[in-house]
């Protein structure tokens, strides 16, 4: 495994991100291990979490000029936070997100920060993908902004589910919407990681248990 990956898992579990146990995800399914960036809760871990997100940027966008979009709630501070490490490397991007509710007064509307004009790009930062539902969901919200076009989405976490069909969502969502869908890990990475211990046998076996049912067949 890079480096750089068994940095990223180390991290995630440092800070209490990734957990062990039983869990719902948003598409329903229950799951033995779960990504919360809402465990993100200081200025350090924030820090170290957009200086991995600006690292996958880099080294698969390079320095393309985007927008970078958070989707409430837990996209906001992922883009935040991406967007100065990026600064911080000499390519200073705008970013915006969403309210969950469209404010009626003031300023009105349902995105904060940026308004990508026509011809721009988006970029999407997330924290997970497991059945494809909040892309979806971010998709359905960006659609209103005439001439606008997501390049890419950048999540953690791969957990290599299957979405509708038998291929991951992330494959499915790259291929309903036309852009690539890209992680700093998967969950092999993590199994490769946790095996690594012995104490954590129980933990790789639920989760290749899971993925036994639920795995992308690609």
């Amino acid at each position: 495994m890079e480096g750089y990956k068994r940095e990223f898992i180390q991290f995630l579990e440092g800070a209490g991100v990734l957990k062990f146990g039983d869990f719902t995800a948003k598409s329903g399914r229950k799951i033995p291990y779960f990504i919360n960036a809402g465990d993100i809760k200081t200025g350090d871990q924030i820090s170290k979490l957009g200086e991995f997100y600006a690292k996958a940027y880099f080294e698969k966008l390079g320095k393309k000029q985007a927008v970078l979009y958070g989707p409430a709630y837990k996209g906001i501070p992922i883009a935040v936070s991406a967007a100065v490490a990026l600064s911080k490397e000499g390519l200073d991007v705008p970013f915006f997100f969403n309210r969950k509710e469209e404010k009626d007064h003031g300023e009105g509307g349902v995105f904060v920060g940026y308004k990508p004009q026509a011809g721009q790009e988006v970029v999407i930062v997330e924290d997970v993908i497991t059945a494809g539902t909040a892309i979806r969901e971010s998709m359905a919200i960006l659609s209103p902004l005439e001439g606008v076009k997501v390049a890419a989405v950048f999540v953690m976490v791969d957990r290599k589910e299957k979405g509708k069909t038998e291929k991951s969502a992330m494959a499915e969502v790259g291929e309903e919407y036309g852009f690539p869908v890209y992680s700093v890990v998967d969950v092999y990475d993590i199994i490769e990681y946790l095996e690594e211990d012995e104490k954590n046998r129980e933990n790789v076996e639920r989760i290749k248990n899971y993925l036994a049912v639920n795995g992308a067949k690609e």
